[in-house]
């Protein structure tokens, strides 16, 4: 079958690999007819380096048909169709029965100290093969796969693999009160989906990105647009915040940046460094030393009011990264942070979506693309080129 491998720094392919095939009797073969591209999938294409190996297929966003299921599957039959959560679990787990799907015991990664399994994302979290390819392997069929209806096309539910859970979870930690205010840092699908789910929940929402299309995106569904790098010209995001809240600042602030972030360029420059050191080197110094880009967190930091809460979505990987433990605990800030428990929210995800579009995801996706297109897309998706905010492959 096609799939997209990583083969190094910058370097995806589209390559001919084995067929996925039962392993284990609770396994089912899925035929992919879409998967998408997650900007948690860019920090493989540089940050975490260290911990791929060359042929790695990526990508955890999948849905399709079941093609095949082991014979101790009971609830999936072929011609099923099927929502596929990043979080590979069990589902019956000490873990997994507390709601806490992404540090399922059975799938934890003890050699690196991590939590549950993810489909195509590292030895960090067991090297399983993703779905951005012709078939997956999904283990956990009778709990893992989400059963869809077929009518829809697949956007309607494709994005209840990440972009929905992810984005829920950030908005239920963020415990913004009724008619309260939300600052999102980021508008990238996350981001995007994060302040979308908060203007239906009445809130009031303000986006902040540096990429024009991407704020008009969320200002045509509600929020108010906050342009970075107009607004560093004359004052900071927190004072702007401030300013359009009483002199207090929102009640919650949702970080859907993470490691990326712009800023931070000393960071910047460490993490390119030991992503060219070889992998024997670069493991334990990014997994004991790390240090991230954190503009974003410092700025969500600075900008939430005293006593409010920062709920932490976008991807972080440094112990040692300076946090203004003063300043946090001066204003009594309340930290909720962690991978999405997708399976926990899929079910009342699911059934907003069977007969309604509350969140716009029939229209989410601004590009639609063969497989064989993957690897510019990666390179335009991390450029932030082309418009791109949200890719979808069609195997």
């Amino acid at each position: 079958m096609k799939a997209v491998t990583w083969q190094g720094v910058h370097d995806m392919q589209v390559t001919d690999v084995p067929d996925p095939r039962i392993e284990e009797p609770t396994d089912a073969i899925i035929k992919i007819t879409s998967t998408g591209l997650c900007g948690s999938d860019l920090h493989l294409y540089e940050t975490l380096a260290p911990f791929m190996e060359a042929g790695d297929i990526v990508g955890h966003e999948p849905m399709g048909i079941v093609e095949e299921v082991g014979p101790e599957v009971t609830k999936l039959k072929v011609g099923d169709r099927v929502v596929v959560p990043f979080n590979v679990c069990c589902g019956s787990c000490w873990t997994c029965d507390q709601g806490l799907y992404s540090q399922c015991e059975t799938t934890q990664n003890h050699e690196h100290g991590t939590g549950a399994s993810f489909f195509g994302y590292s030895k960090l979290y067991g090297q399983v093969p993703g779905g951005q390819a012709e078939y997956l392997r999904v283990p956990f069929a009778d709990f893992l796969p989400v059963k869809v209806p077929h009518e829809h096309d697949d956007d309607r539910f494709l994005f209840l693999s990440d972009v929905l859970p992810t984005a829920w979870q950030a908005l239920q930690y963020a415990d913004v009160p009724d008619g309260g205010s939300l600052l999102v840092m980021g508008a990238g699908p996350i981001g995007d989906m994060a302040a979308r789910m908060g203007v239906k929940a009445g809130l009031r929402v303000f986006s902040v990105d540096r990429v024009p299309e991407r704020l008009a995106r969320v200002e045509a569904f509600g929020a108010e647009a906050i342009d970075l790098d107009e607004a560093s010209k004359s004052s900071t995001i927190g004072d702007i915040v401030r300013d359009r809240t009483d002199g207090r600042g929102p009640d919650a602030v949702i970080d859907a940046v993470g490691m990326e972030a712009h800023g931070s360029p000393g960071a910047h420059l460490v993490q390119k460094f030991v992503g060219m050191l070889p992998d024997a080197v670069a493991e334990p110094m990014m997994k004991k030393a790390g240090l991230d880009r954190l503009a974003a967190l410092h700025t969500s930091i600075d900008a939430v009011r005293r006593g409010g809460t920062v709920s932490i979505v976008g991807v972080y990987g440094g112990s040692v990264d300076p946090m203004p433990m003063f300043q946090m605990f001066d204003k009594q800030i309340q930290l909720r942070m962690g991978q999405a428990n997708v399976r926990r929210w899929t079910d009342e995800l699911l059934a907003m979506l069977v007969d309604d579009d509350p969140f716009g995801v029939d229209a989410f996706a601004t590009h639609h693309l063969p497989l064989s297109e993957a690897p510019s897309a990666y390179k335009h998706f991390q450029k932030k080129e082309e418009g791109m905010v949200k890719v979808v492959f069609r195997p």
